[in-house]
C-alpha cells in the first residue's frame, strides 16, 4: 500500500471518494474508535453521491465524533495504492473543535483525546501520513 500527498491538485482534477478529518482540539488530537473494533482512526467516510467534499467532511465529523462548534479547512488531496486495486483518492481536513456535543449513536463507540498519534490505529499506513501531512500544515501558520 501506498499513500501519496498531492499538494497541488485540485478537486477538480480527481475523482474523489473519501474524506478524513484530523481533528484538534487545543493541542490534543481527538481519535475515534468504531463499536466493532479497539482500534482509533480519524473522523472521515465516504463521500455521498452528489455531496461536496466539504459538506461530506462536515457531515462525518459530527456523526464520529459529536463536534458541534468547529472549524474545518481543507489540507490536501491524498491518494491510496494498493496493489491489484484501482488507486483512490480522498480529501484531508484539519478541524480545531470547541465543542463537543454528545456521540451521535452511529458507528462510533467513543472519542479520546491524544498527545501524540497512537499505536493502536484502525488503518496504520494511512493515518500516520495524513498525520503528518495536518502537522506540517499547522507547523506553517495556517492552522485553523
Amino acid at each position: 500500500m501506498k499513500v501519496t500527498i498531492h499538494r497541488n491538485a485540485e478537486e477538480e482534477e480527481v475523482s474523489l471518494k473519501y474524506v478524513v478529518i484530523a481533528v484538534r482540539q487545543g493541542s490534543q488530537w481527538i481519535m475515534a474508535r468504531h463499536k466493532d473494533r479497539n482500534t482509533w482512526e480519524f473522523a472521515g467516510g465516504h463521500i455521498d453521491s452528489g455531496e461536496a467534499a466539504d459538506a461530506a467532511a462536515a457531515r462525518e465529523l459530527y456523526e464520529e465524533t459529536g463536534a458541534e462548534e468547529f472549524t474545518i479547512t481543507p489540507v490536501c488531496i491524498y491518494s491510496v495504492a494498493i496493489e491489484g486495486v484501482p488507486e483512490s483518492f480522498g480529501k484531508l481536513y484539519l478541524a480545531d473543535v470547541n465543542r463537543f456535543g454528545q456521540l451521535p449513536q452511529y458507528e462510533m463507540a467513543e472519542i479520546k483525546d491524544f498527545t501524540e498519534i497512537p499505536d493502536n490505529l484502525t488503518y496504520p499506513l494511512i493515518v500516520p501520513a495524513l498525520a503528518a501531512e495536518a502537522e506540517a500544515y499547522m507547523r506553517q501558520g495556517e492552522r485553523v
